[in-house]
């Protein structure tokens, strides 16, 4: 009778275990091979490191960027493939090209995941090489402002600032850094302009740190379409 017991006790525990898991199939990102169209005005450029890895420099109208690759990463070229050495695709009969990359070995977890990452890290340096990012902020309260100064600690640069007025006592002065381009088209709203998605990002969320949205009046600095769910306020 004690073995009947324990091999019962056995099913039950591993039946038990075996419904505490998910039964719903897996579902993988694709954003990896998904391939990167491109312009004509963009150029590629390859350049080998010590290690094997690959720091690729993406040339546009609006500058240069770097994106580092791995060396178990393949970059193939449609309609236009660069040479050996430096890979430049500029001359194309077609006017959209596309770039695809792919990895050696889907089987291992470290490919796979930076497969993605690496596919819109340099789609967004094509983007941005090319049309831009453009973020807008925002301001909600009563009496909130913003308006765009000249930055006296960079006269000779030319250099601009944020003057908001956010509900303290004194104003909030912010420097706009040089690769970033501000306007104010509204007192009451900032749009931010730049070529790198991560820095414009940056920027953006050191403005929003001076007035984090609430939840209580909904007052603060919005990025995007950033939204926010008000809460009731218990009263005694």
């Amino acid at each position: 009778m004690s073995l009947l017991r324990l091999s019962s006790a056995a099913r039950i525990s591993s039946s038990s275990s075996r419904a505490a898991f998910t039964t719903s199939s897996i579902c993988r990102s694709n954003i990896g091979k998904k391939t990167i169209p491109y312009p004509s005005t963009v150029t590629f450029t390859q350049n080998p490191l010590p290690n094997g890895d690959i720091d690729l420099q993406v040339a546009g109208p609006k500058g240069t960027a770097n994106v580092l690759v791995e060396s178990f990463f393949n970059l193939k070229w449609e309609n236009g493939a660069p040479s050996s050495g430096a890979s430049e695709v500029a001359n194309t009969p077609a006017p959209i090209s596309s770039l695809s990359l792919t990895v050696q070995d889907a089987s291992k977890k470290v490919q796979r995941s930076r497969w993605g990452l690496r596919r819109t890290l340099i789609a967004n340096a094509v983007q941005g090489l090319t049309e831009g990012f453009v973020l807008p902020l925002k301001l909600v309260g009563v009496g909130y402002r913003a308006q765009l100064e000249d930055d006296p600690t960079r006269l000779a640069e030319q250099g601009k600032r944020l003057n908001m007025k956010l509900g303290f006592a004194h104003p909030v002065f912010i420097s706009i850094p040089e690769d970033i381009q501000a306007e104010t088209p509204m007192p009451t709203r900032i749009v931010l302009r730049g070529k790198d998605k991560q820095r414009l990002g940056q920027f953006a969320a050191q403005i929003r740190s001076w007035r984090k949205p609430e939840p209580y009046k909904g007052k603060g600095i919005f990025v995007g379409d950033e939204t926010i769910k008000l809460k009731s306020v218990k009263k005694k």
